[in-house]
């Protein structure tokens, strides 16, 4: 019998290997540290590759993966992973989201203790033989407000901590209902009225281009002063520049990082800040956590390659391969109509209805809802959440999901209609196939269109006069903007209208701006699909 061949890549604790050494048909090779050239040219030779973050599995690598099915990350973040490569070669890509969980919260705990109580520059000062305590005087936690941005798994652990130390914890996540934060003893708020409020903050989102920056020169601006900023999750979260220039001016007092734009941060001047705390990205860094993260992401890929199930992938549902062939063009359109909806509706998501029209009806929808509500998740939850345990996570969350079937044929063939409901009102988005395989929005709200889901939007709420779109189109072509496609959608002449444009690269602040004032334009979003 020939065996089947694993290639761990980076080092992972001797409690993973031994689960996949103990099958007899597999062949284990762990060689930590390959150069990119070399990692390219064997991995033609392998089913599955484990890794964590240091080797880049790039879609250059991929393209030589010619036998590779599971790539397997023994942690959290897939920043270090071309999924949408991966995908396309039908390689299944598995994290373990919940392994580094507690070491992580624990860690945020230990530097904001840290960085409120001078701790690392008060031992630099004893090591040097000086007794200085006036000039490490701190401040406590309790009575103080906490800010978590994110509060998925490591959120709600360090909200959880915090309350432990009679701390006020203020909560922004936009997928969380009200009620499952009452429960949480969190009180949620948008994001502008937690950075006023706050005394510290800690953020915990993954990386993703609506979390870039998420903290920067305008955020620092409404802080009050004297905030302290905590990040431990991952690198770009927070401006660094911005930062560095809130700590020059005094509005940030201090700040706590674990996680840099740039690893190592070699030259950031940060790290020379006396008021800034710096560890070199231990968060995951506990004995326990290692062994967890191995052990999950082990036991994942050995079941995968046995089928005996397929369990925290990242791009695919667990289902047998002529099913996915089937239901692979509804798994992108539902996808899709959850990301467009995430980026559509303002305030808490509590419900979300899916109403299935026609052929679509004679499949199995459990993943197709699935996919749904993964879209719907994931610009923040991005890293832990998959097809597997989005419903879970919704439901963790205080959001309501269901279903619902109708074969009586309507205006299209097949459809998938997504009603959202928050706090502040609800959403309807419809999708359809074209031709078997393109996805189509074909309704946002009361407002029929033909939308080809993918790449940059610009999502315009106008008035249906004469000039609107010629000024739109102006505005974007002085600013180097080409336009791929358009769609309209009006209830009446006159009335209330809708612009959605596909364009090739994002429009900068100004342009946003600029289109904002345009005469007769009543709101404008930029979406990413």
């Amino acid at each position: 019998m020939a065996m089947r061949k694993i290639l761990v890549s980076d080092p992972l604790a001797e409690e993973g290997i031994a689960i996949l050494e103990k099958e007899k048909s597999f062949k284990v090779d762990v060689k930590a540290k390959l150069p990119p050239p070399e990692l390219k040219e064997i991995i033609k030779d392998y089913e599955a590759l484990i890794i964590r973050s240091g080797t880049k599995v790039t879609s250059d690598i991929i393209s030589n993966a010619h036998k590779l099915k599971i790539i397997g990350r023994a942690g959290v973040g897939l920043d270090n992973v071309d999924v949408n490569a991966a995908s396309q070669r039908g390689i299944i890509v598995m994290n373990a989201p919940a392994g580094n969980m507690i070491s992580t919260a624990e860690h945020t705990m230990s530097v904001m203790l840290a960085l409120s109580r001078n701790i690392p520059q008060a031992y630099v000062s004893m090591r040097e033989g000086k007794w200085d305590r006036k000039k490490f005087m701190g401040t406590e936690l309790y009575n103080k407000t906490l800010g978590v941005i994110g509060l998925g798994r490591i959120g709600a652990e360090v909200a959880k901590r915090a309350l432990s130390f009679k701390m006020k914890v203020l909560g922004y996540d936009p997928y969380l209902s009200v009620e499952k934060a009452k429960k949480m003893d969190v009180e949620l708020a948008d994001l502008k009225d937690l950075l006023k409020r706050a005394d510290y903050i800690t953020v915990h989102t993954p990386l993703t281009d609506e979390t870039k920056h998420l903290l920067g020169d305008d955020e620092f601006k409404i802080m009050k002063k004297g905030v302290r900023v905590i990040n431990c999750a991952r690198g770009g979260i927070i401006d660094e520049k911005a930062l560095e220039e809130a700590l020059e001016s005094g509005k940030v007092a201090g700040a706590a990082l674990d996680v840099y734009e740039k690893e190592p941060p070699s030259d950031s001047p940060l790290l020379k800040r006396p008021n800034v705390i710096t560890t070199p990205h231990l968060g995951a860094s506990t004995e326990e956590a290692q062994v967890n993260v191995a052990i999950d992401v082990a036991e994942a890929v050995r079941d995968a390659m046995l089928n005996k199930g397929i369990r925290n992938a990242v791009n695919v549902p667990s289902i047998d391969s002529e099913t996915l062939k089937n239901l692979k063009p509804y798994l992108n359109l539902a996808e899709k109509i959850g990301l467009l909806q995430t980026q559509l509706a303002e305030g808490h998501i509590h419900k979300v209805k899916v109403k299935y029209v026609g052929d679509v009806t004679g499949y199995d929808i459990t993943p197709i809802t699935m996919a749904i509500v993964k879209g719907l998740l994931s610009p923040i939850l991005q890293e832990t959440i998959n097809y597997m345990n989005a419903l879970l996570i919704a439901k963790t969350r205080g959001i309501v999901v269901s279903e619902s079937k109708t074969t009586e044929v309507m205006d299209f063939a097949n459809a998938v209609a997504v009603t959202v409901e928050t706090n502040k009102g609800k959403n309807l988005v419809m999708g359809s196939l074209f031709t078997k395989t393109d996805p189509r929005i074909i309704r946002i709200n009361n407002f029929y269109v033909d939308l080809v889901p993918e790449g940059h939007l610009i999502y315009i709420s106008n008035r249906d006069l004469p000039g609107v779109v010629g000024e739109i189109g102006t505005i974007l072509g002085e600013n180097g903007i080409n336009i791929a496609g358009m769609t309209f959608g009006r209830i009446k002449p006159g009335g209330d209208a809708i612009t959605v444009l596909n364009i090739d690269s994002e429009p900068k602040k100004d342009v946003v701006q600029k289109l904002r004032k345009a005469k007769n334009v009543n709101d404008v979003k930029i979406m990413e699909l």
